[in-house]
């Protein structure tokens, strides 16, 4: 969701990798507070205006547009409030000097990578409430060396649910982890990611007829995809373990339901999987990536730039690989872009803001070219 990611996600992996740092006294409080200064917006910031603040709290990402620009769709924890996994909410984006409302619209589980159909009226998510009503234990890092590990779980399964959160079908059946669904821009089909076939591939569903083709067949984590806006490509995240040690790691985890994606790259294919591109090979992690209005220019997060892990910000790239600009300037984690469908809003997560916390939130902000 997308997922590392949301890598259904929250937190997507890297996400997870800032929200674990730990403060061990005021005085580093104070330094982290006067580190991450709290504002809206950071001095380059020459593509965002109007910057509003949706949500105040908590973990808040992958906040996705509706068709008609409308309304968002995200997922949220919050321990303070009684969230103790993902659950998916939906909210109207607010006009000028009104308040963002958003309302729950998931039940039991745990919730991920949430989008909504074109009709307006319906959205589809990944849930585990079929394997337990409670939320999914989370991996003990510390067996793995404490770097980061997203659990597969095998309970999640994608359902479709009116914008009350009634659930109206459900998309997949299949044994294994199947999330981090979006939909195509004649809403038509589905693209998504699951394990059905052993590996961490990509689906595109019909979702009247249900029929279904593989896009992806090579060893490695493929995830985090959207169809580009014209409907003719996709984009995605990958991993992929090359040396006789990493496809061993690889391998074992999965088989323990367990990805650890923390080096992937940007891949692009035509939408029917064939001319398979990698657009970026910047090393660590480059995710969450969307195609622009344009169809040809590229957004996505990256910590590239650091050695620590962390800050995460937003660059935009040509799907040659060329033309590399960096977005965002916050110093820990700005990820999850997306556009408004008229492509004059840009909206994404970040920790900017957050009054030296580990707080998440959502921002959405006019985009000025």
């Amino acid at each position: 969701m997308k997922r590392i990611f949301v890598f259904g996600t929250l937190l997507l992996a890297v996400a997870l990798m800032i929200n674990s740092f730990k403060l061990k006294s005021a005085a580093e409080q104070s330094a982290i507070t006067t580190q991450f200064k709290d504002t809206l917006l950071y001095a380059g910031e020459k593509h965002f205006a109007n910057m509003q603040q949706l949500t105040f709290g908590g973990d808040n990402a992958e906040a996705y547009f509706s068709f008609d620009g409308k309304w968002i769709i995200f997922q949220r924890t919050n321990a303070k409030e009684g969230i103790l996994c993902d659950e998916m909410y939906i909210g109207k984006v607010p006009a000028k000097g009104e308040k963002f409302a958003p309302k729950k619209i998931s039940g039991k589980g745990r919730t991920t990578c949430g989008a909504f159909l074109k009709d307006g009226k319906h959205v589809v998510y990944a849930s585990t409430h079929l394997g337990a009503d409670s939320c999914p234990p989370v991996p003990d890092r510390t067996k793995y060396g404490n770097k980061y590990i997203w659990p597969l779980y095998d309970s999640y399964d994608i359902f479709m649910a009116d914008l009350n959160g009634k659930i109206v079908k459900q998309l997949t059946t299949s044994k294994g982890y199947d999330a981090e669904a979006t939909i195509s821009p004649d809403g038509k089909k589905m693209l998504y990611t699951s394990t059905k076939d052993g590996d961490i591939d990509l689906y595109i569903m019909n979702l009247k007829t249900g029929k279904e083709k593989k896009v992806t067949n090579l060893l490695g984590y493929d995830g985090g995809a959207w169809f580009s806006p014209d409907g003719k490509k996709i984009i995605w995240r990958a991993s992929r373990p090359k040396t006789e040690a990493e496809i061993k790691e690889y391998k074992e985890l999965l088989a323990e339901g367990l990805v650890a994606p923390t080096n992937m790259e940007v891949y692009i294919a035509d939408v029917n999987g064939n001319n398979v591109k990698q657009v970026t090979a910047f090393g660590n992690a480059n995710w969450a990536p969307a195609y622009m209005p344009d169809s040809k220019r590229i957004i996505f997060a990256s910590n590239h730039q650091s050695k620590r892990g962390f800050p995460f910000n937003l660059f935009t790239i040509n799907e040659d690989g060329s033309g590399l600009e960096k977005i965002s300037a916050e110093k820990s984690f700005d990820a999850f872009p997306m556009f408004s469908p008229d492509g004059k809003k840009i909206i994404f997560c970040s920790n900017r803001n957050n009054g030296g916390t580990r707080d998440t939130n959502i921002f959405i902000a006019d985009w000025v070219e």
